[in-house]
């Protein structure tokens, strides 16, 4: 008979307690994005195009990447409810932000 590894044990277990992690008040940020008509630039629009659709962005983050040919700079605004990436000038990724701080879900952009 075949043993499964200890791990795959902890790994069902933190699964199962997951749900009761969560208080009942709690939002999680994936079901306000649900909920919520998408108001976010699409993919493959131009920069110019966002700025002229959503106006200035609240801040610009500095550029990543570029260094080699194959890593191409990734642009990063920030806008109050998301931020947009682009790459060569077209957006390839918007990620709607944390609306409150008791919001479950990744950290927002803006410190």
């Amino acid at each position: 008979m075949r043993r499964l590894p200890r791990h795959s044990f902890i790994l069902a277990a933190a699964l199962i307690a997951l749900p009761g992690l969560c208080m009942a008040g709690d939002t999680l940020l994936i079901q306000r994005v649900q909920a919520e008509p998408a108001n976010v630039p699409a993919r493959g629009m131009r920069m110019a195009q966002v700025e002229a659709k959503y106006g200035a962005p609240s801040e610009r983050l500095d550029p990543r990447g570029g260094q080699k040919r194959v890593w191409p700079t990734i642009n990063r605004w920030v806008y109050p409810g998301f931020t947009v990436y682009f790459e060569n000038n077209r957006v390839i990724d918007v990620v709607v932000n944390q609306a409150t701080q008791d919001e479950a879900g990744p950290k927002s952009a803006t410190p």
